[in-house]
């Protein structure tokens, strides 16, 4: 039962990293509003879709993470309950699945975009490519310091599920 305790933690702590992922889609999508209403500057005007893009898209990953793990919350305990064995194989398969989707993406793709991101600042002189690389760079680097916490967590429950399968 201490399993199934932890998964619904392990669940919950997700819905609550969702939430970064969410408020900051609505600080892109406030900051893209921002550049349209105040933007003076051609640079400044240039930041008002790739703001708004880049909100959307932390939108649609913080909400689709909400609701995914939300149903998890409650689908958990009926797995568990009707049975363990097999809902702890299924969860250890889980979560190796996702740390390796986490290794490749997180710990590898997302620092080559923002190394590209980057260069694409220094060698491109038009202001909607540079705001193109400031935005998804800071992008990047929200994505790269929820998913680095949650890849903890998610290692830190896999861990468990392992000590649990071997008593």
């Amino acid at each position: 039962m201490e399993i199934l305790k932890l998964a619904i933690e392990w669940a919950k702590a997700e819905v609550f990293s969702s939430r970064f992922f969410i408020a900051f889609g609505v600080l892109f999508i406030s900051a893209s509003i921002g550049f349209w209403q105040l933007g003076k500057t051609e640079l400044a005007k240039s930041y008002i879709y790739p703001m708004l893009i880049a909100g959307a898209l932390l939108l649609i990953v913080g909400i689709g993470i909400f609701y995914a793990n939300k149903s998890r919350i409650t689908s958990f305990a009926t797995a568990y309950k009707s049975n363990s064995s097999t809902f702890i194989d299924s969860e250890i398969k889980r979560t190796e699945k996702s740390m390796a989707e986490y290794k490749t993406i997180v710990f590898k793709v997302i620092p080559v975009i923002i190394i590209t991101a980057a260069l694409l600042i220094i060698f491109i002189d038009k202001p909607l490519w540079r705001a193109i690389g400031i935005t998804t760079i800071g992008m990047m680097i929200i994505i790269l310091l929820v998913d680095s916490n949650a890849n903890t967590r998610l290692e830190k429950y896999h861990s468990y599920l392992l000590q649990e399968k071997h008593q």
